[in-house]
Protein backbone atom coordinates (compact mmCIF):
# COMPACT_ATOMS: atom_id res chain seq x y z
CA UNK A 1 0.00 0.00 0.00
CA UNK A 2 1.36 3.68 -0.95
CA UNK A 3 1.82 5.34 2.20
CA UNK A 4 -0.86 7.84 2.15
CA UNK A 5 -3.29 5.10 1.84
CA UNK A 6 -1.85 3.88 5.17
CA UNK A 7 -1.90 6.99 6.73
CA UNK A 8 -5.72 7.83 5.55
CA UNK A 9 -6.74 4.26 7.02
CA UNK A 10 -5.28 4.53 10.22
CA UNK A 11 -6.50 7.72 10.96
CA UNK A 12 -10.14 6.19 10.50
CA UNK A 13 -9.04 3.18 12.84
CA UNK A 14 -7.34 5.86 15.35
CA UNK A 15 -10.71 7.93 15.51
CA UNK A 16 -12.60 5.09 15.89
CA UNK A 17 -10.50 3.24 18.76
CA UNK A 18 -10.45 7.17 20.64
CA UNK A 19 -13.89 7.99 20.31
CA UNK A 20 -15.91 4.27 20.25
CA UNK A 21 -17.71 5.58 17.18
CA UNK A 22 -18.37 2.72 14.68
CA UNK A 23 -16.73 2.48 11.32
CA UNK A 24 -17.85 1.56 8.20
CA UNK A 25 -15.97 -0.64 5.89
CA UNK A 26 -13.07 0.95 5.17
CA UNK A 27 -13.18 1.97 0.85
CA UNK A 28 -11.69 -0.24 -1.59
CA UNK A 29 -8.43 2.24 -2.09
CA UNK A 30 -7.73 2.02 1.78
CA UNK A 31 -8.52 -1.58 2.56
CA UNK A 32 -5.58 -3.64 3.46
CA UNK A 33 -4.78 -6.45 0.74
CA UNK A 34 -2.47 -8.05 3.14
CA UNK A 35 -1.91 -9.00 6.51
CA UNK A 36 1.76 -6.90 6.02
CA UNK A 37 -0.59 -4.06 5.07
CA UNK A 38 -2.97 -4.33 8.07
CA UNK A 39 0.29 -4.40 10.53
CA UNK A 40 1.42 -1.18 8.83
CA UNK A 41 -2.31 0.57 9.53
CA UNK A 42 -2.23 -0.81 13.09
CA UNK A 43 1.34 0.61 13.73
CA UNK A 44 0.15 3.80 11.84
CA UNK A 45 -2.70 3.86 14.62
CA UNK A 46 -0.98 4.00 17.30
CA UNK A 47 1.43 6.26 16.47
CA UNK A 48 -1.99 9.03 15.82
CA UNK A 49 -2.93 7.70 19.08
CA UNK A 50 -0.02 8.42 21.03
CA UNK A 51 0.27 4.90 22.40
CA UNK A 52 2.83 3.12 22.85
CA UNK A 53 2.61 -0.92 23.07
CA UNK A 54 4.50 -2.55 26.10
CA UNK A 55 3.76 -6.04 24.24
CA UNK A 56 2.32 -8.22 21.56
CA UNK A 57 -0.86 -10.63 21.48
CA UNK A 58 -1.85 -13.49 19.58
CA UNK A 59 -5.32 -14.34 19.28
CA UNK A 60 -8.03 -16.39 16.52
CA UNK A 61 -9.03 -14.29 13.42
CA UNK A 62 -11.75 -14.22 11.22
CA UNK A 63 -12.16 -17.60 9.74
CA UNK A 64 -9.63 -18.78 13.28
CA UNK A 65 -6.23 -17.92 12.22
CA UNK A 66 -3.91 -16.76 14.48
CA UNK A 67 -3.13 -13.08 14.33
CA UNK A 68 -0.35 -11.30 16.11
CA UNK A 69 -1.27 -7.68 17.27
CA UNK A 70 -0.07 -4.83 19.84
CA UNK A 71 -1.14 -5.27 23.39
CA UNK A 72 -1.65 -1.95 25.16
CA UNK A 73 -1.18 -1.50 29.04
CA UNK A 74 -4.60 0.84 28.94
CA UNK A 75 -6.28 -2.47 27.49
CA UNK A 76 -5.44 -4.38 30.88
CA UNK A 77 -7.44 -4.81 33.34
CA UNK A 78 -6.85 -6.49 36.50
CA UNK A 79 -9.55 -9.63 37.52
CA UNK A 80 -12.70 -8.30 39.60
CA UNK A 81 -12.65 -5.11 37.94
CA UNK A 82 -16.50 -4.65 36.44
CA UNK A 83 -16.22 -4.66 32.15
CA UNK A 84 -19.03 -3.15 30.74
CA UNK A 85 -19.30 -5.46 27.62
CA UNK A 86 -21.77 -3.22 25.87
CA UNK A 87 -19.27 -0.54 25.53
CA UNK A 88 -17.25 -3.29 23.21
CA UNK A 89 -18.15 -4.21 19.22
CA UNK A 90 -18.47 -7.80 18.47
CA UNK A 91 -17.26 -9.00 22.02
CA UNK A 92 -15.89 -12.39 22.18
CA UNK A 93 -14.41 -14.07 25.18
CA UNK A 94 -11.38 -16.82 25.59
CA UNK A 95 -9.02 -18.04 27.90
CA UNK A 96 -5.79 -16.35 27.46
CA UNK A 97 -2.28 -16.34 29.21
CA UNK A 98 -0.02 -13.02 29.90
CA UNK A 99 3.90 -14.10 29.56
CA UNK A 100 5.86 -11.48 31.05
CA UNK A 101 9.51 -11.66 29.46
CA UNK A 102 12.32 -12.15 31.82
CA UNK A 103 14.52 -11.18 28.88
CA UNK A 104 14.45 -9.44 25.79
CA UNK A 105 13.26 -11.23 22.70
CA UNK A 106 15.98 -10.46 19.90
CA UNK A 107 14.97 -10.45 16.35
CA UNK A 108 17.59 -12.76 15.04
CA UNK A 109 17.59 -15.35 17.50
CA UNK A 110 15.20 -18.57 17.85
CA UNK A 111 15.62 -19.89 21.40
CA UNK A 112 12.07 -19.94 23.37
CA UNK A 113 11.24 -16.76 25.21
CA UNK A 114 11.79 -17.09 28.67
CA UNK A 115 8.99 -16.20 30.74
CA UNK A 116 9.37 -14.33 34.01
CA UNK A 117 5.67 -14.41 35.03
CA UNK A 118 2.42 -15.87 34.16
CA UNK A 119 -0.80 -14.96 34.25
CA UNK A 120 -4.56 -16.48 33.82
CA UNK A 121 -6.47 -14.31 32.10
CA UNK A 122 -9.69 -13.48 29.90
CA UNK A 123 -8.91 -12.65 26.64
CA UNK A 124 -11.99 -10.03 25.54
CA UNK A 125 -11.36 -9.62 21.37
CA UNK A 126 -13.50 -6.62 20.05
CA UNK A 127 -13.62 -4.57 16.67
CA UNK A 128 -14.14 -0.92 15.56
CA UNK A 129 -15.53 -1.99 12.48
CA UNK A 130 -19.05 -2.05 12.44
CA UNK A 131 -19.87 -4.89 10.66
CA UNK A 132 -16.76 -6.70 12.78
CA UNK A 133 -13.52 -7.22 10.24
CA UNK A 134 -13.93 -9.66 7.29
CA UNK A 135 -10.63 -10.76 6.95
CA UNK A 136 -7.43 -11.17 8.72
CA UNK A 137 -5.83 -7.68 6.88
CA UNK A 138 -8.52 -6.04 8.11
CA UNK A 139 -8.38 -7.42 11.11
CA UNK A 140 -4.97 -6.98 11.82
CA UNK A 141 -5.15 -3.39 10.96
CA UNK A 142 -8.09 -2.74 13.54
CA UNK A 143 -4.79 -3.53 16.42
CA UNK A 144 -5.70 -7.29 15.78
CA UNK A 145 -9.16 -7.09 17.22
CA UNK A 146 -7.91 -6.15 20.51
CA UNK A 147 -10.44 -5.42 23.15
CA UNK A 148 -9.56 -5.82 27.20
CA UNK A 149 -7.55 -8.45 28.31
CA UNK A 150 -8.58 -9.49 32.17
CA UNK A 151 -5.42 -10.23 34.02
CA UNK A 152 -5.57 -12.87 36.76
CA UNK A 153 -3.06 -13.22 39.68
CA UNK A 154 0.23 -14.41 39.29
CA UNK A 155 0.13 -18.14 38.86
CA UNK A 156 2.60 -20.74 39.77
CA UNK A 157 4.15 -22.63 36.07
CA UNK A 158 6.94 -24.91 35.53
CA UNK A 159 6.48 -24.91 31.89
CA UNK A 160 4.71 -28.19 31.58
CA UNK A 161 1.38 -27.99 29.69
CA UNK A 162 -1.83 -26.73 32.15
CA UNK A 163 -5.90 -27.24 31.99
CA UNK A 164 -7.40 -24.41 30.51
CA UNK A 165 -11.07 -23.85 30.40
CA UNK A 166 -13.91 -20.62 29.88
CA UNK A 167 -16.68 -21.05 32.24
CA UNK A 168 -19.86 -18.74 32.53
CA UNK A 169 -20.89 -17.64 35.34
CA UNK A 170 -18.90 -20.23 37.65
CA UNK A 171 -20.05 -23.19 35.99
CA UNK A 172 -17.66 -25.83 36.55
CA UNK A 173 -15.97 -26.83 33.27
CA UNK A 174 -13.29 -29.33 33.23
CA UNK A 175 -9.82 -28.09 31.75
CA UNK A 176 -8.20 -29.14 28.65
CA UNK A 177 -4.46 -29.46 28.61
CA UNK A 178 -2.94 -26.64 26.79
CA UNK A 179 1.05 -26.47 25.79
CA UNK A 180 1.32 -22.67 27.03
CA UNK A 181 4.95 -23.33 25.84
CA UNK A 182 4.03 -23.90 22.66
CA UNK A 183 1.67 -20.96 22.84
CA UNK A 184 4.08 -18.61 24.24
CA UNK A 185 6.98 -19.66 20.94
CA UNK A 186 4.50 -18.94 18.85
CA UNK A 187 3.76 -15.43 19.97
CA UNK A 188 7.23 -14.76 20.16
CA UNK A 189 8.59 -15.97 16.59
CA UNK A 190 5.51 -12.88 15.51
CA UNK A 191 7.32 -10.82 18.30
CA UNK A 192 10.81 -11.42 16.18
CA UNK A 193 8.77 -11.16 13.02
CA UNK A 194 7.86 -7.50 14.24
CA UNK A 195 10.98 -6.42 15.52
CA UNK A 196 11.74 -8.08 18.68
CA UNK A 197 10.47 -6.82 22.44
CA UNK A 198 12.26 -5.76 25.41
CA UNK A 199 12.82 -7.52 28.82
CA UNK A 200 9.55 -6.71 30.83
CA UNK A 201 7.37 -6.62 27.69
CA UNK A 202 3.90 -9.13 27.45
CA UNK A 203 3.41 -11.94 25.55
CA UNK A 204 -0.40 -12.54 25.44
CA UNK A 205 -1.85 -16.14 24.09
CA UNK A 206 -5.50 -15.93 23.60
CA UNK A 207 -8.18 -18.69 21.89
CA UNK A 208 -6.90 -21.18 24.60
CA UNK A 209 -10.67 -22.05 24.86
CA UNK A 210 -13.18 -22.10 22.71
CA UNK A 211 -14.63 -18.47 22.17
CA UNK A 212 -17.69 -17.49 23.93
CA UNK A 213 -20.27 -14.46 22.92
CA UNK A 214 -21.67 -13.00 25.68
CA UNK A 215 -25.36 -12.65 26.42
CA UNK A 216 -27.30 -10.06 26.31
CA UNK A 217 -27.83 -7.88 29.69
Amino acid sequence: MEQDAIARAAAYLAEAFETGNPLAPLPAGLRPATVEDGAEIAGAALDALGLPPNGLRLAPGPGGAMLAGPMLATRIVASGTPVALSTLRHPRLSAAAIGVLAEPLDPASTVAPVIAALHPAIDIAASRYRDGARAAAECTADLGGLGLVVAGRRATWNGAPLPVALARDGASVRGTACDLAAAFARAAAEARRWGGLPAGALLVVAGLSPAATPAAS
